[in-house]
């Protein structure tokens, strides 16, 4: 498995491109901005580009989704909960000082338990509503990967009080899909540092105890 993961745009989102050795099918996720550096490592590794995923549709993710479909002819899929957040990315591009990214056309909505593939790379769509109504995490079993989005963090969790962002919602999708993961997969968040499900589970003060 080639994974390369870079913080694009000027709020550092964790763009991962994930390819497969053997066929060179390769999977973007995120591509929240600096597109011409996302295409110069699927360059370097020989990678073609066969699906780009969002894990959700706020700006500092999906900036340069389009670009890189007009670069690749890869679809877009997003999950078609966080349509309405399409429609505010003029509004969330004021409030973030990121470049409006003008028109986003989703071609594909995973849903959960959906299969997304690169080559013999297989992830689980897990759908985790709460920090978005149509947020979604990628779960490489095989590699025991979970590319999670904004959905848990190291040490915290998605925040809520953005439009589509649901507190009750968000830890449902923790308790429930998240943490019934092994305790050694991998989890890339949507921004910071790498951790793990186990180190979450264990010290990760908005996961302790019971769901609310």
């Amino acid at each position: 498995m080639i994974h390369e993961i870079l913080a694009v745009g000027p709020l550092q989102c964790n763009c991962s491109i994930v390819g497969d050795e053997v066929s060179h099918e390769a999977m973007v996720i995120d591509p929240g901005g600096n597109v011409s550096r996302i295409l110069a490592i699927v360059a370097q590794h020989g990678l073609k580009v066969k699906q780009i995923v969002v894990t959700h549709a706020h700006v500092d993710h999906i900036a340069g989704a389009m670009e890189l479909k007009a670069a690749t002819g890869a679809p877009i899929l997003l999950n078609e909960n966080d349509t309405a957040l399409l429609a505010m990315l003029p509004v969330q591009a004021q409030w973030t000082g990121i470049k409006d990214p003008g028109k986003v056309e989703i071609d594909l909505s995973p849903a959960n338990g959906d299969t997304v593939t690169a080559g013999s790379l297989s992830a689980e769509v897990l759908l985790t509503p709460g920090h978005t109504e149509g947020s979604l995490c990628l779960y490489f079993a095989e590699q025991k990967k979970l590319l999670a989005g904004d959905t848990l963090f190291a040490g915290s969790i998605g925040r809520t009080d953005l439009p589509g962002g649901n507190y009750k919602k968000i830890l449902h999708s923790l308790h429930t899909k998240v943490l019934d993961l092994p305790d050694d997969v991998i989890v890339i968040p949507g921004h910071g540092p790498l951790t793990t499900i186990g180190e979450e589970r264990e010290e990760n003060p908005f996961l302790q105890g019971r769901e609310v």
